[in-house]
């Protein structure tokens, strides 16, 4: 992805007013901004929606707006093209892509499902088409388990590419799967050293956790959901403080929903802002302007693959393993 262009931020006027034209061009362009969790906050704040991929998946799915404007990475945006074909979506950087989906190239994962015969193909929503276009249902963090739970128990299954999420899931079902060996950058490198450092400084904080971290992690949690689960339960919860692992965007969300608590960033190894997604943060509100303005970068998906991958979304947005 690193030839693909990327739109030019000095194009912008230093005295713009990014939020006033931003909602002027969705406006003009019948366009909706959908927004990822992981977004800074201006973006998160200027979007019409936003959520986490099962909900911007289901999102992508109903509006009738003509242009969708993806505040994400690459796979969100391929989505929403896979359910929309004839609407137009842009990326406001094509560079922003995803880890963990980088290490589950399409070829080498044809090869893997040819190695395991009989075996069905669960794959995570954060993969390429490509790899969506092989396999037979797609799944979220939010709705993995029970995507897992519709196949019949001695039903063989391949579960990809999150070997973390792959086994959450296993501990969840009680059943094996294959599992393809990929991790996300951001949720593999929260230390549990200094999560437990921190639990002592703040005895009062109850800890949320994404499944994707790792399972030494996960054992300290008080709570394991998806992003919009997180945001959810830290609402719900009478607790005054909470230590979130999972990317740090969401704790905008959280702020916003319940001001009079405490949110803590979990801790990752050494001294890097690695807790935050360097492919979600690539988009920013003047990328998003361009991006409304010129109607570019545009993201296609050829036509044979996204048949191929609507139907394994499908099934999930339905939850019918037969829908086509």
């Amino acid at each position: 992805m690193d030839s693909l262009p990327v739109l030019d931020e000095t194009q912008v006027p230093a005295d713009l007013d990014l939020f006033d034209e931003i909602d002027r061009l969705k406006k003009a362009r019948s366009a909706v901004v959908l927004a990822h969790y992981y977004q800074e906050g201006d973006i998160q704040d200027v979007a019409d929606f936003v959520g986490d991929s099962l909900q911007l998946s289901q999102a992508a799915a109903k509006t009738d707006a003509s242009v969708i404007v993806f505040a994400g990475v690459h796979f969100m945006a391929e989505t929403a093209k896979i359910v929309n074909p004839d609407r137009t979506v842009v990326l406001p950087d094509l560079s922003a892509g995803c880890s963990l989906a980088d290490q589950c190239p399409a070829d080498r994962f044809a090869a893997f499902i040819a190695a395991h015969p009989g075996h069905k193909v669960i794959s995570y929503i954060n993969c390429s088409a490509e790899v969506k276009a092989l396999s037979d249902v797609i799944c979220t963090s939010s709705n993995a388990v029970d995507m897992v739970n519709l196949f019949p128990k001695d039903q063989p299954l391949i579960f990809a590419p999150d070997r973390n999420l792959g086994k959450y899931v296993m501990r969840q079902t009680g059943r094996e799967m294959v599992l393809w060996d990929g991790t996300c950058q951001v949720h593999e490198i929260f230390s549990e050293k200094k999560l437990v450092q921190l639990k002592v400084r703040h005895p009062d904080a109850k800890v949320i956790a994404h499944p994707e971290c790792e399972p030494q992690v996960l054992r300290h949690a008080d709570f394991i959901g998806s992003t919009a689960a997180l945001l959810q339960y830290a609402v719900k919860h009478s607790d005054p403080a909470f230590i979130v692992v999972t990317e740090s965007g969401i704790l905008h969300q959280m702020q916003k929903a319940a001001p009079d608590k405490q949110f803590i960033p979990a801790p990752p190894e050494g001294n890097c802002a690695c807790n935050d997604c360097p492919y979600m943060k690539r988009n920013t509100l003047e990328k998003l302007y361009l991006a409304l303005r010129d109607l570019r970068p545009v993201v296609d998906v050829p036509e044979p693959v996204r048949r191929a991958a609507l139907k394994p979304l499908t099934r999930m947005l339905k939850r019918d393993l037969n829908a086509a």
